[in-house]
């Protein structure tokens, strides 16, 4: 079969299966080592990833894909074996971040641009000939009173459609991340707004660019209350306004929608995700792309020693197990203590 973006992007929102976000920054993973006390080397790096890409369950059942940072696509596991032919042997795709942060936005305080588009179209063709079939880029959007701006919103779309664009040029699927942080103290009604106003921008920026819909994913926040916000929006609240929002503003030719899991519980995560497929009849696939919904637990039960693989694989496998039941509608919070 020939692969195509159509096909690869199909294959990336299979029934049941989500995609695990691996592709923290150096300085973001030596945050979550520092927290289980392990030194963030390079051998610790791989360790962890590789005990991750070998859970054979979690990989072969539940795992479409595997969103690496640059480092982890170039290293072999501890028997030679490249990493990316681990996540390929399990029937995963290997995908790659390619953005290179989010920077304060000159002339907006308060409010920052993803940098990453110099050189992006050599770093694609050279990531597609290591083994990537989808990216991501993630643009980031703050609540306050006073922001997001229409500049803010509109120079961050305007990036996500040239690097869709580039993406698809080498063979790539994009996934386009715009995220609205849960950070704050705003309603989920805010958010709702503030992620349809975000969404209306992108796809007119990605019609724009030429970008073809069948062959991108969207990966957004869920419509939630702010952390700090007194009220918290009900899981079925989520569900409903969330959907609500992407009904208004994302087409039927997007073959499906991933989400971040933005700092929520992992409970929380999977209880949502659940809630929104329950509701049913919906043009798109949705699903997930968690890191840390899918990574706290196996990180917290490795904590750096190699004793301790067969509990963290254990852990992992469980989790991407209850992502998968909630991504066909099918989980039960009482499954989380099999």
């Amino acid at each position: 079969m020939t692969e195509t973006l159509e096909s690869i992007a199909q294959a990336m929102v299979a029934p049941g299966k989500g995609i695990l976000a691996a592709d923290e920054s150096s300085g973001t993973i030596k945050k979550r080592f520092d927290a289980i006390n392990t030194e963030s080397t390079e051998a610790n790096r791989r360790d962890y990833r590789e005990m991750l890409f070998r859970t054979d369950d979690a990989m072969k059942n539940h795992i479409s894909g595997v969103i690496l940072f640059d480092e982890t696509i170039r290293q072999k596991g501890a028997d030679g074996t490249p990493l990316v032919d681990l996540i390929k042997k399990a029937g995963s795709i290997p995908g790659i971040k390619v953005d290179a942060g989010a920077k304060p936005m000159a002339g907006f305080p308060g409010e920052t641009i993803t940098e990453g588009l110099d050189g992006l179209d050599e770093r694609l063709a050279e990531y597609y000939k290591l083994g990537a079939r989808f990216a991501k880029w993630r643009a980031v959007i703050d609540i306050s009173p006073v922001i997001p701006t229409n500049g803010c919103i509109e120079a961050n779309n305007e990036a996500l459609a040239r690097y869709a664009a580039l993406c698809q040029k080498n063979g790539i699927v994009p996934i386009v991340e715009p995220e609205v942080l849960m950070d704050g103290d705003h309603t989920a009604d805010r958010c709702a707004e503030v992620t349809e106003a975000v969404l209306h921008s992108l796809f007119n920026a990605l019609a724009r660019h030429r970008v073809k819909l069948e062959g991108t994913i969207l990966k957004p926040n869920m419509v939630v209350s702010g952390k700090k916000c007194p009220t918290q929006a009900s899981v079925q609240e989520v569900a409903e306004k969330t959907i609500a929002v992407f009904k208004r503003t994302v087409p039927a030719a997007i073959p499906g929608i991933v989400f971040l899991s933005g700092g929520q519980s992992d409970e929380d995560a999977t209880a949502h995700l659940n809630a929104m497929n329950a509701i049913g009849n919906l043009p798109w696939a949705l699903s997930f792309s968690y890191g840390r919904a899918l990574q706290a637990a196996p990180q917290k039960a490795w904590a750096g020693k190699a004793e301790n693989v067969p509990a963290a694989q254990k852990a992992f496998a469980h989790r991407a197990k209850m992502n998968s039941l909630a991504a066909l509608g099918k989980w039960k919070p009482e499954m989380e203590k099999a």
